[in-house]
């Protein structure tokens, strides 16, 4: 699934995205939550990109895991086990050998484990808004853009949703009318990916 793109490649690609737009992230939060998602996950990404020529020499799938870890001691709050939880659980369900039906399945895997840990489900105003049409774009057979332009989409469609878990739901109909830091994320990140991907295709 990953073709010939390396583990540096995507850490730094995704933590350039998260820092160049944390105070937009940290913008989303003070409407409808803590105000720290932006300052919170570039401080986790910055973590994993200090340990990265560590983190690079391990085998991929053990690196994802690595990663995850890092993020659940680093980036605090809610978002650090959501998080966390996402790539370790990607890392474990994943070998390097894995075709992109597999990927599809570990993706699965690792999306459900984030709803178990949050004890959440699609529809409630979380990142799982995105992650789930991003998994129905991969079983549908979308490529990288696609599957990007599905998560965009999916973060939009948070805006008008009523919050009914994490902080934002104790805002009620409050809610309403703001995006969804958590879904403004993966949507970020799967767009950093699917740059990523395409940069290197071919090489």
């Amino acid at each position: 699934m990953t073709g010939n793109v390396d583990f540096r490649s995507l850490v730094a690609a995704m933590a350039e995205t998260i820092a160049a737009n944390a105070e937009r992230l940290t913008e989303l939060d003070s409407a409808i939550g803590d105000g720290d998602h932006g300052a919170n996950m570039k401080r986790g990404f910055e973590a994993v990109s200090g340990d990265l020529e560590q983190l690079a020499a391990k085998p991929f799938p053990e690196a994802l895991k690595a990663a995850g870890m890092k993020l659940v001691m680093t980036v605090g709050g809610a978002s650090g086990p959501l998080f966390g939880t996402f790539f370790m659980t990607l890392g474990k369900e994943l070998t390097e050998e894995t075709d992109r039906a597999g990927f599809v399945t570990a993706f699965e895997k690792a999306v459900d484990a984030v709803a178990a840990r949050g004890k959440s489900r699609a529809g409630q105003k979380t990142m799982l808004d995105v992650l789930y049409p991003m998994l129905e774009a991969m079983k549908q057979g979308a490529d990288p853009d696609a599957v990007a332009a599905r998560a965009e989409a999916a973060a939009e469609a948070t805006i008008p949703m009523l919050a009914t878990r994490g902080r934002a739901s104790f805002l009620g109909e409050r809610s309403i009318g703001h995006m969804d830091p958590g879904a403004a994320s993966v949507a970020l990140l799967a767009g950093a990916v699917a740059q990523t991907l395409k940069s290197h295709e071919g090489a």
